[in-house]
Order: structure tokens, then sequence, then C-alpha cells
């Protein structure tokens, strides 16, 4: 098998004239910085790729490095100046080649074959993206907001993603001493990366988070903290990341795998780090993922159903109509998973926010809303609890059937007032006739402020102010005289 590895490594390299292997004299070598941003300074210099080439009597470990050596040459990709440049081919032949062989390797990998593996890794994937410029505004802003940006170097990249992925996942790789090199902060660098803008290098990085997550248990207490204060970061101070859907489905597998009962610190990360992730307005590209965990959680321990609820109308949104509509259909879900007595503790809170939802003006908020009766298991909820609701919810479906220009809105409206006088028509009777002594109230105080304010109109008409209006000034006080003593 070996004998193989060493033939695929120790392949020649085509010929070339000229004194630096090229025909020109050979480029500089980029400067790379290992995991700690520390300069390589052994690669500044770096062979040319046309000189390596196996030597008789080498070892596959001499023939490893060399090939990985090879790998730490960077080009630029910004232009297209050197597109067809061999060398960069005859990078990318060796990365492919070394995917090759690590795939199919049966002898464990020496240590320093795993230390020059990862310095490779940080060499071409760890970088600093341009910074993030606040589009303008327009229609075509937004367009090329929602244009996904495509890395040219992803030529490359891609190959060495392929390559981290069979390095992780390989069992000739020792889990221990991967650690070594592939520590804290080698896996923070790596989920900095899933700010990148290229959608291909977030999704191979959510592969590779999830891999590492599940091999090296040392490291999950870390990559724990270390994503809670990426949300931390997005709710808080930079309202945008580009690798919150890609973190949530890697979460989604992480959370359903905790064991029950679930442990304090799985709760907090539910509370501080999931529930917050409502408040961003970006919340829709997003929604789905988030979803998908906090119903894991809910799956794991159903009395977590109320916190999620309560967090919920934290962060409802007041003016945002599409978004109201998504919390909807988020609420649905997790009402679907709530049981009795969580529901009793949360649904007052929680029908004065729908009750407000019925009276939306935007008439998908307000049809969502109603359609929540048609779930089954809230209906059966409902049911049990009208004597509570029904008062909350009354005024608004009485609102909406007298007042609401929305012809569907007003249909679904009646059907809903129907349920409830099929569940206790004395009850909704009583409802009813509340609800007309409180409107005449609100009449009668309507006419008494009318007739405050035409008095004083009245009163101004009559009586202009003509001159300065002087205030009267208070007496000054008299001085404090100290008392004699006698």
């Amino acid at each position: 098998m070996w004998k193989q590895f060493l033939g695929k490594l120790s392949g020649k390299s085509p010929k070339s004239g000229g004194g630096g292997g090229w025909g020109s004299p050979p480029p500089k070598s980029p400067t790379s910085y290992d995991v700690n941003g520390r300069q390589w300074d052994s690669m500044r210099a770096s062979p040319p790729l046309a000189a390596i080439a196996g030597a008789e009597g080498e070892t596959r470990e001499d023939v490893f490095l060399r090939k990985l050596n090879v790998c730490c040459v960077l080009f630029d990709f910004s232009n297209d100046r050197g597109r067809d440049s061999p060398e960069r081919e005859r990078k990318r032949q060796v990365l492919m080649s070394l995917v090759d062989c690590l795939g199919t390797a049966e002898e464990p990998l020496t240590e320093a074959m795993v230390s020059a593996c990862v310095r490779m890794f940080a060499i071409n994937l760890f970088r600093v993206f341009p910074p993030k410029v606040r589009p303008g505004t327009g229609a075509a802003a937004e367009a090329d907001e929602d244009d996904p940006f495509f890395d040219p170097s992803w030529y490359h990249l891609q190959v060495v993603y392929e390559l981290l992925l069979r390095f992780v996942t390989s069992p000739v790789v020792d889990v221990k001493v991967a650690r070594k090199y592939m520590d804290n902060s080698f896996i923070s660098r790596l989920l900095d990366l899933l700010d990148s803008d290229d959608p291909r290098e977030r999704d191979c990085l959510k592969t590779v988070l999830h891999r590492i997550y599940g091999k090296f248990m040392g490291n999950r207490p870390f990559i724990r903290k270390a994503v809670s204060n990426i949300f931390y970061r997005f709710v808080s101070e930079a309202d945008r990341h580009n690798g919150i859907a890609e973190l949530l489905e890697v979460f989604g597998s992480v959370i359903s795998g905790f064991a029950k009962p679930l442990k304090e610190e799985h709760k907090l990360f539910l509370w501080k780090a999931l529930i917050p992730l409502h408040k961003p307005k970006t919340v829709g590209m997003y929604l789905p993922q988030l979803t998908y965990c906090i119903t894991q959680f809910i799956d794991k321990e159903p009395k977590l159903s109320g916190t999620v609820i309560r967090g919920l109308l934290k962060y409802w949104p007041v003016t945002n109509s599409q978004k109201e509509m998504m919390f909807l259909g988020e609420l649905e879900e997790v009402l679907e998973l709530t049981e009795m007595p969580e529901f009793q503790k949360c649904m007052v809170p929680l029908f004065r926010r729908v009750a407000h939802c019925l009276n939306s003006s935007h008439f998908q908020v307000a049809e969502r809303a109603l359609f929540l009766w048609n779930n089954e298991h809230l209906f059966g909820l409902i049911s049990q609890n009208h004597q509570v609701i029904l008062p909350i919810i009354y005024p608004a479906l009485e609102r909406n059937a007298r007042l609401h220009w929305n012809q569907s809105v007003l249909n679904v409206t009646m059907n809903v007032r129907k349920m409830f006088f099929d569940m206790d028509q004395k009850l909704l009777l009583a409802c009813q006739k509340n609800f007309q002594e409180e409107e005449e109230k609100r009449a009668a105080t309507e006419e008494r402020r009318r007739l405050i304010w035409e008095h004083l109109e009245r009163n101004a008409a009559f009586h202009p102010v003509t001159r300065d209006i002087s205030f009267a000034a208070f007496p000054k006080p008299a001085p404090l005289v100290a008392p004699t003593m006698t």
C-alpha cells in the first residue's frame, strides 16, 4: 500500500526550460501564517513547484512533508493574470494526490505529518475577509445583496477543505496527536471562516465542524462556548453574520444528541444564545434552522416550552408584519409540543399578543393568527381553558367583525366566534354584554373629552390674550438672625 502511496506522491514533474524552472525567475513566496498568526519563516525559501520530485531512498514521511510544503505556496486569484499558470494546476494536482493517499492509507500518520497537515490547512484557509460595506438604498442595492459571492480562489480551497475533511475523519489520524495541533485556537479561527460570503465554503465548514465536534470530544465545551459568543456578538453588536444558518444546522444535530435530563449549561444556551436570535431583522434567513433547534430542546424537556413562549413574546415584532407572520408560524410549532401545565402558565400574555395580531391592519397577519384555531392540539388546549381565553380574545373578534376591511378576515373571524359559541354560549353572551358596556363607557369618555375641549376653545375665542402674562413673584424669605445668648 505504501509503495502505491510513494508512487502517487513521487510523480515526476514536467520538464521546463529556463533558469527558474518555468522560463522566468522563481516568484517570491507569499508571506504565510500559522494558526496563531505567526509567520512561517521556513516558507520564505520554499522551493519552486517544478523542483519537487521524489528522490530515491526517501521515506513516505519525507515525500508527504515535501508535498505539504509545496501546498503551502499561495497564489493571487484576485485578477486574471496567471489564471492558466501551470504552477497553480501543479499545486491542485498535488492536493488531489494527498486527498487520495490519505483516503487509502493504512498506517497511522506520524506526529510530524500531522503537524505539517495542520500547518498547511492554517496557511491556505485562515485569511482576513474584506470589510463588509453596508449596502446602499434602492432596488439595485437589494439585488446586489441577494446575489451570492463566489471566491475566485475556490479552485484550490475546495481541495484543501476536502483534504481537511479526510484528515478529520481518517482512522489513521490519532486523535490525541491531532488535538495537540488542532487546538482551541485552530478551531476558533475555523469558526471565524463561517462568516465567508461564499456559500460553498460555509457548506464545507459546516460539515468539517460537525465532524470535529463528533471526533474531538475534549473540544466540545469550547466549541459550544465559542458558538455562543458568535451569537452574542451577532445579536448585540454586528447584526450581520453569514454563517448563522450553518451554525444552527450543526447544533440541530448536536442538541438531538444531548442526554436527558438536560444540563443547566444547555438550558442557558437555549435562553441566552438561541432565543435572542429572534431579535435581528434578518431572522428570516435562518428561522427554519432556529425553530428546529428550539423544538429539539422541547422534545428533550417539554417544560422548556413555557420558557420559549415567553422568549418569543419578549422579542415579538411590533411594526414588521412579515416578521410577525414568521413568529406566528414558529409559535404554532412550539404550541404543538406544549403540554397543559406549561400552556396554562403563559396563556394570558400569549393570547393578549394574539389579540393584537387579530386586529392587525395587515390582513395576512390577522388571517395567520386566526388560523391558529385550525390546529387540533391548540384547539384542544383553548377549549379546556376557554373561560380564561375567551374574555381576552372576544373584544378583538368583535372589532374585526365590525371594522376589519378584509372579507377573508371577516369570514374566518365569524367561524372562530361560532366555535366559541358552541363551546360556551352563556360565557360568550356575557363577554358580548361586557364589551358593549365597555364601548358605551369609552364613547361617554370621548364625548366628555370633546365637550371639554369645545368649552376651552370658546373661552379662548371670547377672551383672547392681548398682553404678556406676568408671573407673581414669591416674597423673599426674611434673613435668618442668630439667637442672642443671655
